[in-house]
């Protein structure tokens, strides 16, 4: 196969950027898509409970290339803004954030090329997610580009949190008082605990759910023992009729009236 070229050999405008970018998020999506389908087939369990994409609009690129310290061009944007485009998982539990991300490793058309791992290690905001950055080959009529896609994937809580804490610093424009980043914090903690709290309520369904299965499967094997012992006794007593019934035809009647006759006569 050929040789994929890098994006920044390759973009020398700006639809570029975007036909690359929207490309990936495609490519990415069909794949996280069908490895939650067949996550269904063979467990009957769907780890993704929604698949969120988006491309970074160009007011957020120059703002990150400002604050990195970069000048405004496409070969930096290409470079060093990582989250151009970007999708976001959301499980039910924090167990599947981290069976995902084994998934998608495995995959051999993605390259991941970093990892930030916000759950074992949360920001000081309190911001709590997992994120990967990948690179997807995208083949073009001419060539092949290799492409970044941020993946985040987080529980149904983070992904609350994480909502709300960006509409309050969006108000504020990055310089919220400091008694409602207090807050926020103390809520980080608080949806922590509900992950842990509800992982482990799981656990338990999983585990009676199994324990239900058991003995299910122990009452039907009780159930065809009994059954292959009733057959079996019923068989002997056929055996037992049948045998009393050949003495009967096999007696003579001359012996059978003596018989009689010496047990009147006793």
């Amino acid at each position: 196969m050929e040789t994929p070229y890098t994006l920044k050999e390759d973009v020398d405008s700006w639809k570029t950027v975007i036909l690359l970018y929207n490309s990936a998020l495609k490519e990415v999506g069909t794949k996280l898509e069908i490895l939650n389908d067949e996550f269904q087939h063979v467990h009957q369990y769907n780890p993704i409970e929604n698949i969120k994409s988006r491309i970074k609009s160009p007011e957020s690129i120059v703002k990150k290339l400002k604050r990195y310290g970069y000048d405004v061009t496409i070969e930096n944007m290409v470079n060093y803004v990582n989250d151009i485009a970007g999708i976001r998982l959301v499980c039910s539990f924090t167990s599947d954030i981290y069976r995902l991300a084994e998934m998608i490793g495995k995959q051999n058309d993605l390259t991941v090329i970093s990892i930030k791992d916000y759950i074992k290690h949360p920001k000081e905001s309190g911001y709590k997610s997992y994120h990967m950055i990948v690179t997807v080959p995208i083949f073009l009529s001419d060539r092949v580009v290799d492409t970044k896609v941020e993946i985040q994937i987080r529980t149904m809580a983070m992904d609350f949190w994480a909502s709300l804490e960006h509409k309050i610093y969006y108000k504020f424009e990055g310089n919220a008082p400091e008694y409602i980043s207090r807050d926020l914090r103390e809520c980080s903690g608080i949806v922590s605990m509900l992950d842990a709290k509800m992982l482990q309520l799981n656990n338990a369904i999983l585990e009676a759910k199994a324990q239900q299965e058991r003995e299910e499967q122990e009452k039907k094997k009780e159930v065809r023992i009994a059954e292959k012992n009733a057959a079996e006794k019923k068989k002997d007593k056929g055996k037992n009729v049948d045998s009393d019934s050949d003495v009967k035809k096999n007696l003579d009647p001359s012996d059978l009236a003596r018989f009689n006759a010496s047990v009147e006569t006793a």
